[in-house]
């Protein structure tokens, strides 16, 4: 029920911002006497988007096939070792054998690596871990809620899919993003796990 409603909250979140650009340029198209812009956009944009789709195709499917390739190899297993102590602090309430931790541990490499559709199920499958312990079934618990902050401001190492769509675009240097995603995505994830440590703190 919780997944759900995150689900439904996203989505909401999403439609609400896209139709609202959506019509703010319509509106502008007509003050400004661009009609025929927008009216181009809408018959390009969708082969635009169809080509963009199959440029990242190879891309992604290149490391989620790794992704998998580690995860049945025992090699994200031995990364969730690594981070088990980490996770132990920032999910106390968690049991040390609970699966989430390892799902948890996936979805964070995954997201390292800059590969959000493979990091999705590993995401779900820790919510749903992390909902068998819940106590209160039609509310979030304390390490949903965390795992969701850490989910969102996650450390991207590799931003795959960003180096992909800058290719796609003909970028004279694809790969120049990755030290400013590093530092961006780090501080995020710095002060989203501040933000979240204080306010479980004052809430317990």
């Amino acid at each position: 029920m919780v997944l759900y409603f995150f689900a439904f909250i996203y989505f909401t979140m999403v439609s609400i911002i896209w139709t609202f650009l959506i019509v703010i340029a319509i509106i502008y198209s007509f003050i400004s006497g661009k009609v025929d812009i927008i009216n181009n956009t809408i018959l390009t944009s969708g082969n635009d988007a169809l080509k963009l789709i199959l440029s990242l195709l190879p891309t992604i499917a290149l490391w989620s096939g790794i992704m998998k390739i580690a995860e049945d190899s025992g090699l994200l297993s031995k990364f969730a070792s690594m981070l088990r102590p980490f996770l132990n602090k920032l999910f106390p309430s968690v049991p040390k054998d609970n699966k989430a931790l390892g799902y948890i541990s996936s979805n964070i490499a995954a997201n390292m690596l800059g590969l959000g559709s493979a990091a999705t199920p590993f995401g779900l499958k820790a919510m749903e871990e992390l909902q068998k312990i819940n106590d209160k079934k039609d509310t979030a618990s304390t390490p949903m809620i965390t795992f969701l902050v850490l989910n969102t401001a996650g450390v991207t190492i590799i931003p795959t899919t960003i180096i992909a769509i800058r290719m796609a675009y003909n970028s004279a240097s694809p790969t120049q993003i990755i030290v400013p995603a590093i530092i961006a995505t780090g501080t995020s994830f710095i002060f989203a796990i501040f933000i979240d440590y204080l306010i479980r703190r004052k809430h317990k």
